[in-house]
């Protein structure tokens, strides 16, 4: 292994190793340290999953990869929110805990994350052509995710509107989730183009490199796993002795570690010019959230002990309500398969919004808001809704064409971003 490779990988193995020393000798720190401690593991082994999940490109080509990236990126997430939704079946304090994690992690994707990448694969579109490019303009195969996650996006108002997760919901979910990973399976396969530390995994021979990802995977998969519970009671725990509101820190600094790694990843294509391979994994990691996350909760909660159906109270009512909405409206004004620069400024800025007016009618407003805009960009764009809706049940003949670049309107062209 060459010193470029081993030292951000040993460096991630020693941030784990507090965290491992505290759970095999049983010792239990202070809220605080723990929160330090489990929470440095958590990111740490993000960053090694990342890696390895890129690398694995090379082996597992095609849309495919790009849909088991998105799962395995946010694994520590999982981890956590199924901890909370275990732990809820036996104690009903954490019911609120699992929505909160589910709600901020899926703001936190689109409302940060789709806009963040956007904005800077556009800055750096425009450095490139010495032009003002204004929208990204996505490959015609992401039609079929934007179906997956339109129809996931409606589907998830039946949660707010009756108040729980049910279990016929929550298998409804994981089997769509296995359509869309099984529709992912037969797209078009296409090369993959690594950056770092997972470029230099993937110009490995074969067999080294393919030993090397598996073992980064269980080693990276077993730090989550063993974290999760006392990352997730640490940072409960201070909440408490600090006096901030739990649902909160919840909600926002938990998905915020096990995210970050992610975002980086695909800010890091941005960067590179690679604008619809960062959305691209961004807006798959939208459809497993909506539907494998979702459908596993009811499950966790019945495997500790709850019943047939997650509930909800008015509180998470408002928070899956006001997620739905965003969903809803990245999707509507997608349908187009482009992604304009004002639309990501709009998403940045309502995100920022709740946390400037965090009250009940604030939420409401917001939702309100994010539904206005919806229902214009579906009306727009009433004629692509059924081809969005249709795609993930059409059958795909041969390989897919090439992406059309969009023409130059007279008499300035404005460039556009393909992929």
């Amino acid at each position: 292994m060459s010193p470029k490779l081993a030292r951000p990988i040993g460096l991630c193995v020693a941030l784990t190793a507090p965290a491992l020393f505290l759970r095999l000798t049983g010792v239990h720190p202070p809220a605080a340290l723990g929160l330090l401690a489990f929470g440095a593991a958590v990111v740490a082994a993000s960053f090694v999953l990342a890696w390895a999940a890129e690398a694995a490109r090379v082996d597992i080509a095609g849309p495919l990869a790009i849909a088991i990236l998105a799962v395995i990126a946010v694994l520590p997430e999982y981890a956590v929110d199924l901890y909370f939704s275990y732990t809820a079946g036996h104690n009903p304090d954490y019911v609120q805990y699992a929505a909160a994690n589910m709600t901020g992690s899926n703001r936190l994707l689109l409302g940060l994350g789709w806009s963040a990448v956007v904005i800077i694969s556009l800055w750096v579109a425009s450095r490139r052509s010495g032009r003002s490019v204004r929208e990204l303009v996505l490959q015609s195969g992401y039609r079929i995710e934007l179906g997956f996650l339109f129809i996931a996006s409606i589907v998830a108002f039946l949660i707010p509107l009756s108040g729980q997760i049910s279990l016929v919901l929550g298998f409804a979910l994981l089997g769509f989730f296995v359509f869309y990973l099984w529709k992912a399976s037969r797209a078009e396969a296409s090369e993959p183009d690594l950056v770092g530390p997972a470029a230099r995994i993937g110009g490995l021979s074969r067999r080294p490199r393919r030993l090397l990802v598996t073992g980064l995977f269980v080693f990276a998969a077993g730090v989550i796993v063993a974290s999760a519970e006392p990352f997730a009671e640490s940072l409960i725990t201070t909440g408490t002795q600090l006096g901030i509101d739990r649902f909160l820190l919840v909600q926002w600094v938990a998905p915020l570690a096990s995210e970050a790694p992610e975002f980086i990843v695909a800010i890091l294509f941005a960067v590179h010019g690679k604008g619809s391979d960062a959305i691209g994994t961004l807006i798959s990691s939208k459809v497993n959230q909506w539907t494998l996350l979702v459908g596993s909760l009811p499950l966790a909660y019945l495997a500790g002990g709850g019943g047939t159906a997650l509930p909800l109270d008015g509180r998470q009512v408002e928070e899956f309500l006001l997620t739905a909405t965003q969903a809803l409206l990245g999707v509507a004004v997608l349908l187009t398969l482009r992604f304009p620069r004002w639309l990501a400024f709009t998403l940045l800025g309502l995100f920022a919004a709740q946390f400037a007016f965090p009250g009940q009618a604030a939420r409401y407003l917001l939702c309100a808001i994010y539904g206005a805009i919806a229902l214009v960009a579906l009306i727009r764009n009433r004629r692509q809704i059924l081809p969005a809706l249709a795609a993930p049940f059409r059958t795909q003949r041969g390989p897919s064409p090439e992406p059309a670049r969009e023409p130059e309107p007279e008499p300035e062209p404005q460039p556009s971003l393909t992929r």
